[in-house]
């Protein structure tokens, strides 16, 4: 049962460490493209790379912000609350924060669908959309898990009345 409980975490952060690297495979590739460019020899496709790398870091590090509540909110309001008061509050942000991402992976789902039907592939390098997609809809899907692990561990936090 206790692999059960930590498996989800591993998940979440797991794809967060890739997310980081990638955001690290972006940056040392653009300073290869200086420095290459500098001695004449460019990277080819350094946009579309870096753009790819970007767009998986994004996306999959999304869940651990979740997971960990470092998302963007408005704690100095519910600091203020007593907690009776502000555990319903927290309930109520991590349902909304979970109708609205199912509605993202939903809906981002449809539109991968429909993007990659023609088989569309980046400009520079012919890298498939495809692979643009599959961190979008992972950390979505990741972004879920993440909330409920948020809402858990709060729930577990607050007195009960």
């Amino acid at each position: 049962m206790n692999t059960l409980k930590t498996l989800p975490r591993r998940l979440v952060s797991t794809l967060a460490v890739i997310g980081v690297l990638a955001y690290a495979a972006a940056a040392v590739v653009t300073v290869a493209d200086i420095v290459g460019r500098n001695l004449g020899m460019p990277i080819e496709g350094v946009v579309d790379l870096v753009q790819l790398f970007v767009v998986a870091g994004a996306w999959l590090v999304m869940p651990y912000a979740f997971q960990a509540a470092a998302h963007v909110s408005v704690d100095f309001v519910l600091n203020m609350l007593p907690a009776a008061a502000a555990a319903p509050l927290k309930v109520l942000a991590a349902l909304v924060a979970l109708v609205l991402v199912g509605l993202m992976l939903w809906y981002g789902f449809d539109t991968f669908k429909l993007r990659t039907m023609f088989g569309d592939r980046s400009q520079q390098l012919g890298i498939p959309v495809a692979w643009y997609w599959y961190p979008l809809l992972v950390g979505l899907a990741a972004s879920l898990i993440g909330i409920l692990i948020q809402l858990s561990d709060s729930l577990k936090k607050e007195p009960q009345a």
